[in-house]
């Protein structure tokens, strides 16, 4: 596998972009808006010059990660040729089976076919087309260069053998792959879902601070990073679409947004996106 396909160029996809490219693969990012496109480019050449200047990465592997990056809004002609398929495209089950109708059409027959959902049913975007054996979920994680950990999930007509592939591709990426059956939140939104709402809840209820509860989960439990900052960093958004999609399918309290999080999404305070959430972004942390 050597040429790989990235469907959807936001935040996760130029993530996937350039963990891709570092690696040595050919990598054409898709999308709809080519002003998404041109802002992935950039956002990986600022990544790389970030690893050049830490002494992570040489100048010839930035030159020639750039080169390997090519952009394009048409996704047939993206697509054509691709050994490797993500879908990185918004949370929304009817977006990604039409995505995934027209990939299964147009991807040749023995390419890998991800989607990097971290919620919805890989099994339910799988039946909407007519190759349900060759999708499987490949959920990364934010940010993506950093994050080590990539959840495999299997779906319910997913065969041995794409979830063999999506296995070594996520491996020879420098990442270490889990594999899960696809239930509701796989194994990390359900325990992470848990955590960051109940988290919530504390800074709700004056328990304390939100940088407080962070660094208790920090220091506490050597978390990398406290779980309401990794929602700033994830969007309070795709957190409060997670929770209730997971509270719709698994009932309980556990997964029953709180008001906190409703209110400052409506007021559109999403996080390190929209420059507020749980912290303040604006202003240099």
């Amino acid at each position: 596998m050597t040429n790989v396909a990235i469907v959807g160029a936001g935040a996760m996809g130029h993530g996937i972009g350039y963990v891709t490219a570092i690696a040595g693969y050919t990598v054409t990012l898709t999308d709809v808006d080519e002003d998404v496109l041109e802002r992935a480019r950039a956002h990986i050449g600022l990544a790389l010059d970030s690893g050049v200047m830490r002494g992570k990465v040489s100048e010839e592997t930035r030159r020639e990660a750039m080169g390997r990056i090519s952009l394009s809004t048409n996704l047939e002609g993206a697509i054509d040729g691709a050994q490797v398929v993500i879908e990185s495209a918004p949370e929304k089950l009817a977006l990604k089976q039409d995505l995934f109708r027209r990939i299964c059409v147009t991807a040749p027959r023995d390419a890998l076919l991800a989607t990097n959902t971290s919620s919805l049913s890989v099994s339910e975007i799988a039946r909407a087309t007519n190759c349900p054996e060759r999708v499987v979920g490949m959920h990364f994680f934010n940010p993506v260069a950093a994050m080590k950990l990539v959840e495999v999930i299997r779906g319910a007509e997913t065969s041995g053998e794409s979830t063999g592939k999506a296995h070594a591709f996520a491996e020879s990426l420098g990442k270490k792959a889990i594999v899960v059956r696809d239930t509701p939140g796989f194994a990390t939104s359900r325990l992470g879902i848990v955590l960051g709402l109940e988290a919530m809840r504390m800074l709700e209820q004056g328990v304390a601070s939100a940088a407080d509860i962070d660094t208790a989960m920090e220091l506490g439990y050597n978390h990398p990073v406290g779980p309401l900052r990794l929602t700033d960093i994830v969007g309070l958004d795709v957190r409060l679409a997670v929770a209730d999609h997971l509270h719709a399918s698994l009932g309980g309290d556990a997964f029953a947004a709180p008001a906190i999080l409703r209110e400052m999404v409506a007021a559109g305070h999403l996080g390190k996106k929209s420059g507020r959430g749980f912290y303040d972004w604006l202003t240099p942390q």
